[in-house]
């Protein structure tokens, strides 16, 4: 009797440690393969040279890297980035507060859509690494 008891304890412990660790797997980092496309995007948004509007303003390169990658923190930490278009679409294409989307100016050229932009710029990056 004392065995089947013991087994019984061993099991609810068993059951009680994956319950307590699933939100812990859940918030894993990305995949390497992920997190290296992340880096690669944050470098070309920081080393662009060119403007972002966000929010009614326009912002150079480097504070909308700075923007960007604490989204990006904060959302790996969720565990919400998976893939880099995750990154894309869910650090870089939009604002969490007003839902208005991120638009990118390189010099003298109309402002395109930040999720466009990005997303030409990993499908060339990625054709390259392969």
């Amino acid at each position: 009797m004392m065995c089947a008891m013991d087994n019984l304890k061993t099991a609810k412990t068993l059951l009680l440690a994956l319950a307590l660790a699933a939100p812990l797997a859940a918030r894993a980092a990305p995949p390497p393969n992920v997190q290296q496309d992340v880096k690669h995007l944050l470098e070309f948004i920081d080393h662009s040279g060119c403007s972002f509007f966000r929010n009614g303003s326009w912002s150079d390169a480097k504070t909308a890297e700075g923007h960007v990658h604490m989204k990006y923190d904060y959302l790996a930490l969720q565990g919400r980035i998976v893939t880099a278009q995750d990154f894309i679409e869910k650090a870089a294409s939009q604002s969490s507060l007003s839902g208005a989307p991120y638009q990118i100016r390189c010099g003298s050229n109309a402002p395109v859509l930040s999720r466009v932009w990005l997303s030409e710029e990993l499908a060339r990056y990625q054709a390259g690494t392969k």
